[in-house]
């Protein structure tokens, strides 16, 4: 319209085409569906490693918008709910590459009685990782991504009511002897239910005669036993710094499962593990070992703690069976 031809006013006049303007003018969407967009686009922009702390669904839409008022959350929701997100965050580390167990299976580590009978009792369970760099952690991104911690979330949530505590012992550097040393303060008398002993990688590395890593070994066995505890042994990893010394890592291994047969201790077989990774599953080593060409990365620490965990599972479900393996089964395969 012309308003110089009319006898509007100017204020008149602005106001029509204000209000013709707003007919081809889209409303504003409503709170709620303003709300219900942005997390619909929050849940788009999440990457998988935010996926353990991210509800992701409409729960979170504003009280005051909807009217209501949220229920309060019990404990064991909570801790439902946050097994839940450890779930997905363990998961997400494999979708590129799967973790699968061996190609000629798993073998029983032997019975875990002490675990077990506490499980089945209902009592709290103190398990602690002992050993060096690769307990401790060294090559994750973070300190969740540790082996540790990734077994203790698997653990709990394969018995969610059960109280687990996974402490994390590992001091990077160290071989047996210097383990030893602080075998008393660090394990013993922290009264544990299980002893994982990632043990020897550091004696091949430097050269250490693998008869004497292994003696002290067994004393260091006999005391944890002796402490009532259950134990497991961690062989050295298959990694390409580990096999630039293959004959000493060699006879590391096998000395390691000797001791472990000789009292009557599970081991998990990483070296054997990782080989298939490498040889059986044709992974570049750079898929499950960082850059120092030793210590593993996020995957590797993920997949170890996955197949570990799944068999402390099996042996503790053994003994809540009443199906107590020999004693002379082991975990471990014979080197190749």
């Amino acid at each position: 319209m012309n308003c110089v031809r009319h006898s509007f006013g100017v204020a008149a006049c602005a106001a029509l085409a204000i209000a013709a303007a707003a007919l081809f003018v889209p409303a504003p969407p409503t709170p709620a569906l303003a709300q219900t967009a942005q997390v619909a686009a929050s849940d788009n922009n999440r990457t998988a490693a935010d996926g353990a702390a991210a509800s992701g669904n409409l729960a979170s839409v504003d009280p005051a918008v909807t009217g209501a008022t949220p229920p309060k959350k019990s404990l064991t929701s909570k801790a439902i709910d946050k097994v839940k997100q450890v779930a997905k965050s363990a998961s997400d580390i494999f979708n590129r590459v799967p973790c699968l167990p061996p190609k000629s299976g798993a073998r029983s580590m032997g019975s875990l009685p002490h675990v077990a009978n506490k499980l089945a009792a209902g009592k709290p369970i103190l398990i602690i990782a002992f050993g060096s760099s690769s307990t401790e952690g060294y090559g994750s991104s973070a300190p969740e991504f540790t082996y540790p911690n990734r077994l203790a979330a698997q653990l709990r949530r394969q018995y969610p009511t059960a109280d687990i505590t996974v402490l994390n012992h590992g001091k990077g550097g160290e071989d047996a002897a210097e383990m030893m040393k602080r075998l008393q303060a660090s394990v013993i008398d922290m009264k544990p239910d299980l002893v994982i002993w990632q043990v020897g990688t550091n004696a091949v590395l430097r050269s250490i005669d693998p008869t004497e890593t292994a003696n002290m070994v067994e004393d260091g066995i006999g005391r944890i036993q002796a402490a009532g505890a259950d134990l497991v042994l961690v062989d050295p990893q298959y990694s390409p710094a580990v096999n630039a010394k293959a004959e000493n890592a060699g006879k590391m291994v096998q000395l390691l499962n000797k001791v472990a047969a000789l009292k009557h201790v599970g081991v998990f077989p990483r070296f054997e593990v990782m080989r298939e990774w490498h040889e059986g599953q044709s992974m570049p080593f750079d898929t499950f070992v960082i850059a120092d060409g030793l210590h593993m990365n996020d995957w590797g620490y993920a997949c170890f703690a996955q197949l570990l965990g799944d068999d402390i599972i099996k042996s503790v479900g053994q003994v809540k069976l009443g199906v107590n393996a020999p004693p002379t089964v082991q975990a471990s395969r014979q080197p190749m």
